[in-house]
């Protein structure tokens, strides 16, 4: 039997599988395709950041992430520098950390000790360099404390709207739920100028200069781990960390979407995350998946573990666990 050779079809590499979308051709092809003036605007949002100074010629020019050359990323990350000196008066140091080989980020919470005290959530917030307008602590922090009723798994039955002051209360339990870092995505897969994207130890990340803040993420994300800047970030010069990440906590600009990272600023480099440093009742753990020996591999192979929303299929990196 003969065959059309256009009928077989050879193996892809990498490089040939991912080719980013240009920001500019996703625009062109956005505004043309996408009907109302929601739609249109949304396609047109890097552009209006543009004319109101919040993004420049360069920012909207500049390549992907994952295409820069170490001396144009080295560049980049002394312009933004310079740019957060410039606007709050503090200099910031900015790295760019790469995975440890053999390492995949894993984190465990242990239900049973959280208090619902949110000390994580301030933590995260100051850490990761977010806003700290007291209005919207709870909407923007990548860490949100749930308070449930004693029994029930339900989510929507659950409240962030609670004082902290007053806990725990009888009859409750408290979850804190951030981005999973699931090993199946449906953030990462949405994305249609591939702006996020899964790295070798599993943190799932955002090259904020790429994205364009369509927010498909944010209706993908089952676990509501991701966050948009409608608004420059308002801080003052001692709220700024200035221990940044390009791929982490650096300031993000406004009109972008961004999210917990397992703070890879503090994780690569040998320390624990934020929020588990703060826990008053050390109900936080983390480790390396791949070493048997690690506090993490302990919990799940000990532990009454289980993952939320499970019957979504996107196999997380973050568990939950009681004492007994």
């Amino acid at each position: 039997m003969n065959h059309d050779p256009q009928d077989t079809v050879s193996p892809r590499t990498i490089e040939q599988v991912y080719k980013p979308i240009d920001r500019r051709t996703f625009l062109k092809g956005s505004a043309v395709a996408m009907v109302g003036v929601a739609g249109l605007m949304a396609a047109l949002k890097p552009l209006l950041a543009l004319e109101s100074g919040e993004t420049t010629l360069d920012d909207l020019l500049q390549k992907h992430y994952r295409e820069l050359k170490p001396e144009d990323l080295k560049k980049i990350m002394a312009a933004l520098e310079a740019k957060t000196e410039k606007q709050y008066g503090v200099r910031p140091t900015i790295r760019d950390l790469k995975p440890i080989p053999g390492v995949e980020f894993g984190y465990a919470l242990n239900l049973t000790r959280c208090i619902g005290c949110r000390k994580c959530a301030h933590a995260c917030l100051k850490e990761n360099n977010q806003s700290r307008d007291d209005a919207q602590d709870i909407e923007m922090s990548y860490i949100r404390v749930l308070e449930m009723n004693k029994g029930a798994i339900n989510l929507e039955t659950s409240s962030v709207y609670y004082d902290p002051e007053t806990v725990p209360q009888k009859g409750k339990y408290y979850m804190p739920a951030q981005c999973h870092q699931c090993r199946q995505s449906p953030c990462t897969k949405v994305c249609p100028v591939q702006a996020t994207w899964q790295e070798p130890d599993g943190v799932v990340v955002v090259d904020y200069n790429w994205c364009i803040g369509c927010r498909y993420c944010m209706a993908a994300c089952p676990y509501d781990a991701r966050r948009f800047n409608y608004k420059k970030p308002s801080l003052t010069k001692d709220q700024i960390n200035p221990n940044q990440s390009y791929l982490s906590n650096r300031i993000r600009p406004k009109g972008v979407v961004e999210k917990c990272t397992f703070c890879l600023h503090r994780t690569r480099d040998g320390k624990y995350p934020a929020c588990l440093e703060v826990c008053p009742t050390g109900a936080r753990v983390f480790g390396n998946l791949l070493d048997p020996d690690s506090e993490i591999n302990y919990i799940l192979n000990n532990k009454r573990v289980y993952v939320l929303k499970e019957e979504v299929g996107t196999l997380p990196r973050f568990y939950y666990f009681f004492d007994k």
